[in-house]
């Protein structure tokens, strides 16, 4: 079974900085698209960051040049490096990727989510 693990959130204070990782484990022929979303309380998900397999990145306007996502095909991992963090990046992340399996069209996979809490 394919499942996306994450880790790294807690919490941090105004202007400090959190690496976020998310590893995908099981039977997987190849990983698409990963990205981060967010949800904070009240507010729908949205996207933070997303990366494509030959590494083009795309970012929500108010994390540019303060967030980077990149990956590590080898490991079937995408990171976010979160700096000068804001109490309105508090929110529960969440990791995503597209995977391709043998004998299925590719799917989208969710992480359980990871809290980060910025304190002012």
């Amino acid at each position: 079974q394919v499942q996306l693990v994450e880790s790294g959130g807690g919490l941090v204070q105004a202007g400090g900085s959190l690496r976020l990782s998310c590893a995908a484990s099981g039977s997987i022929l190849r990983i698409n698209r990963m990205g981060w979303y967010r949800q904070a309380p009240g507010k729908q998900r949205e996207l933070v960051a997303a990366i494509t397999t030959g590494g083009s990145t795309n970012y929500a306007d108010s994390v540019k040049g303060r967030f980077t996502i990149s990956r590590d095909n080898a490991k079937n991992t995408v990171y976010l490096q979160m700096n000068s963090l804001k109490p309105e990046d508090t929110a529960v992340y969440y990791c995503n990727a597209v995977i391709v399996v043998l004998s299925s069209p590719p799917y989208d996979l969710w992480g359980q989510g990871t809290q980060v809490t910025v304190s002012s």
